[in-house]
C-alpha cells in the first residue's frame, strides 16, 4: 500500500496500462533511454488518473538517481519516442524514393544526428518497430481511427517478411555485421531499393531530418502532450539526440523563424508530402510573429 507503480514503455500508453493496476492513481510512466547508465533523461508520463503525489514522487526519484526529468501527458508514443519515430521513418522513407542509403546515412550524420536513421533501426528491430504499429492499428481500429499512411511501412515490411533481414539482432537487415568486423551497409540493398538517380539537394535531405522532428514536437504542442517549449528542447538533445547546434525541436524553429519555418515547411510538404506541412499552432504563432516559449 502506498507504493507506486511504474512502467517503462516507450509506446504503449501510461492510462491504458494502468486499467490492470487497482490504485490507478499510482501508476506513472518512468521511460528511461538506452544504454541507461550513459544517457542522462527520463521521461516521465503522467496517465489520466496519477495522482500530482505520484508524480512528484516520481520526479523526485528520478533526480535523486541522477537523471535529468521532463514531464509529459499521455498518449501513443509519448513525446520522445513520437519524434523518434519521425526519424527513422524519414530514412525508410527516402530510401524507398531511391536516395542511395549511404547519401541518406551521410545526410543524417552531416544535420548533427548521432547516427543514420537506417543503422537505428538495426539496433531497434524493425520486427519491433512493426509490431508497435500492428498494435497502434489495432487501438486505432477501435477508437474509429485509422493508422496515418507512411511510405516507411512497406519498405520495413519488405525487408522483415520478404527480404528476412529484421535488424541486428536477426543476423542482418540494411547493415551486415561480419563477425570482428566494422559493419556495412548490405551490398544487396541497392538491388531492392535502385537509386532513382534523380538528383535530390543534399539540403533537403538534411532538412528533412530536423524538420520532420520539430513538426512533431509541435504538434506534441498543439495536442496538450507537451506543456514547454523547455521540456521539448531538453528532451529532443538528451533523449533522442537532435543536434545540439540547435538548441532543440522547438529552438531550432524559434532561431529558423517561424515565418521562414512555414515557407519551408509548405514547400517541403509540396515535394515530399503532408508529413510536413505546418501545423494549425504553427501558422498561427508565424503569422503573428510569435516565439515558442
Amino acid at each position: 500500500p502506498g507504493g507506486v507503480m511504474a512502467s517503462n514503455t516507450s509506446t504503449l500508453p501510461i492510462t491504458g496500462l494502468a486499467t490492470a493496476y487497482e490504485r490507478q492513481e499510482n501508476f506513472i510512466g518512468l521511460h528511461f533511454f538506452s544504454p541507461v547508465d550513459r544517457m542522462p533523461l527520463v521521461e516521465i508520463i503522467k496517465g489520466k488518473h496519477t495522482s500530482d503525489e505520484t508524480l512528484a514522487r516520481a520526479y523526485d526519484f528520478v533526480k535523486q538517481i541522477g537523471k535529468t526529468p521532463i514531464v509529459v501527458n499521455d498518449s501513443r508514443g509519448f513525446y520522445t519516442s513520437r519524434v523518434f519515430g519521425t526519424f527513422t521513418r524519414e530514412g525508410a522513407a527516402m530510401l524507398a524514393e531511391g536516395v542511395d542509403a549511404a547519401t541518406i546515412e551521410n545526410a543524417a550524420l552531416q544535420a548533427g544526428m548521432p547516427v543514420g536513421p537506417l543503422a537505428v533501426m538495426d539496433e531497434v528491430a524493425m520486427s519491433l518497430t512493426l509490431s508497435v504499429r500492428k498494435q497502434a492499428a489495432a487501438d486505432l481500429a477501435a477508437e474509429g481511427k485509422p493508422l496515418p499512411h507512411h511510405p516507411a511501412w512497406a519498405v520495413l515490411e519488405k525487408m522483415v517478411a520478404d527480404l528476412g533481414r529484421p535488424g541486428r539482432a536477426g543476423g542482418g537487415g540494411f547493415y551486415d555485421y561480419p563477425p570482428g568486423e566494422p559493419k556495412t551497409l548490405w551490398p544487396d540493398l541497392a538491388k531492392h531499393y535502385p537509386p532513382s538517380g534523380k538528383a535530390v539537394p543534399f539540403d533537403d535531405l538534411k532538412e528533412r531530418f530536423l524538420f520532420v522532428q520539430a513538426i512533431e514536437a509541435v504538434r506534441c504542442i498543439e495536442e496538450g502532450v507537451l506543456a514547454s517549449a523547455r521540456d521539448a528542447n531538453v528532451g529532443s538533445i538528451l533523449g533522442v539526440g537532435y543536434p545540439r547546434w540547435t538548441g532543440g525541436t522547438v529552438q531550432y524553429i524559434n532561431a529558423y523563424g517561424l515565418p521562414r519555418f512555414v515557407e519551408r515547411a509548405t514547400v517541403l510538404a509540396e515535394r515530399y508530402g503532408s508529413r510536413f506541412a505546418p501545423p494549425p499552432l504553427l501558422q498561427e504563432k508565424a503569422a503573428a510573429n510569435e516565439r515558442f516559449e
